[in-house]
């Protein structure tokens, strides 16, 4: 019985990958090694945290602690523990799947569960979702749309199963809620009021 499900799951994983790494075109093969390089969203990385420290002000001391150890610990559980846990190759390293699979930004490292960018993006994209006040719902959206990007390049480029996307996007929003819970308990024991335009944030 559980190997007919794990065949059936291992089965469903495949065909997911094929089917969205079959998709590749020309223009659209740029746009998604762009989404999955970390150091594309560089700049608006720090952007960020720009209008987060102006936002959030004083609980910013905070906040952005907290943003930079949630989605640290998202990297480093992904890497240095599931990764070296389950040892399961990327189907890119793989000899069923690899010479089938379209490659345009390599074959990326040998293990891939879990996948540390959905894991990193999962997290800070509920962080953001849950400490931002209700007002920002287009900010929101766009953390959520950036994230799901990030995760299904990670698919169409061929270094990740699905499932792979799936486990570490779960563990970042375990991390998020996490996070966002220890930064209401820290803003409700030590943090002042906050003036200016992110005075809404002391209900958050």
């Amino acid at each position: 019985m559980l190997t007919t499900l794990f065949d059936i799951l291992r089965q469903a994983d495949h065909g997911l990958l094929r089917a969205l790494n079959g998709r590749h075109t020309p223009w659209l093969d740029p746009i998604m090694v762009f989404a999955s390089q970390a150091k594309s969203w560089l700049s608006g990385y720090l952007l960020l945290l720009v209008v987060l420290a102006y936002l959030f002000r004083r609980r910013a001391w905070a906040l952005l602690p907290i943003i930079g150890a949630s989605v640290g610990l998202a990297d480093l559980i992904s890497a240095r523990l599931f990764k070296p846990f389950f040892h399961r190759l990327r189907p890119s390293h793989t000899l069923d799947l690899g010479p089938l699979l379209h490659l345009p930004d390599g074959p990326g490292g040998q293990l891939g569960f879990l996948s540390s960018h959905a894991a990193n993006v999962a997290a800070l994209a509920t962080l953001l979702c849950l400490l931002l006040p209700p007002r920002y719902r287009a900010a929101k959206g766009c953390a959520v749309a950036w994230a799901t990007l990030v995760c299904v390049s990670r698919v169409y480029l061929g270094v990740h199963y699905p499932t792979d996307v799936l486990g570490g996007a779960l563990l970042g929003v375990a991390l998020g809620f996490g996070g966002a819970a220890v930064y209401g308990q820290v803003v409700r024991r030590l943090a002042g009021p906050v003036p200016g335009p992110a005075a809404e944030l002391q209900q958050a």
